[in-house]
């Protein structure tokens, strides 16, 4: 089942592209990234009539909640959109693609800087086959 849902996350994700290559074309990018939050949205409000929300809801008003969640709306989810879009406006869908793969890289990078995690020699071989991965595929 994991395998399935792997396949079909890289599906959607290769179909959001090319639509998103389509769009860029005629629509603004902050226009387009509200469109995917609405949708997003819209289509994530049906599951909660299945599985309602099992928590108390005075945790959410916690202000370390609140700035957890204000941090991964605003940063974490629609800055990063606004600019995935404008790297797909600017280098194509195929070009910024590629750079997905750098993501562990700077996941590593950043675990050893924020929370002192040890970069080993296997995450060091893996970084030069991401990033020669990455050089292949811009030639």
């Amino acid at each position: 089942m994991g395998d399935i849902l792997t396949l079909v996350a890289a599906l959607m994700w290769a179909i959001y592209c090319l639509l998103l290559k389509r769009m860029n074309s005629n629509y603004s990018t902050l226009f387009i990234t509200r469109k995917v939050f609405f949708y997003g949205i819209l289509t994530l409000l049906p599951f909660f009539f299945f599985y309602p929300l099992q928590t108390d809801i005075t945790i959410l008003f916690q202000p370390l909640v609140i700035a957890n969640l204000l941090f991964l709306g605003v940063i974490a989810s629609m800055l990063c959109y606004i600019m995935w879009t404008l790297a797909v406006k600017r280098l194509g869908v195929v070009c910024a693609a590629n750079y997905i793969y750098v993501v562990p890289l700077v996941t590593l990078i950043t675990s050893a800087v924020v929370i002192d995690e040890r970069i080993t020699l296997i995450a060091l071989i893996g970084c030069a086959f991401i990033l020669g991965g990455v050089y292949l595929a811009e030639r």
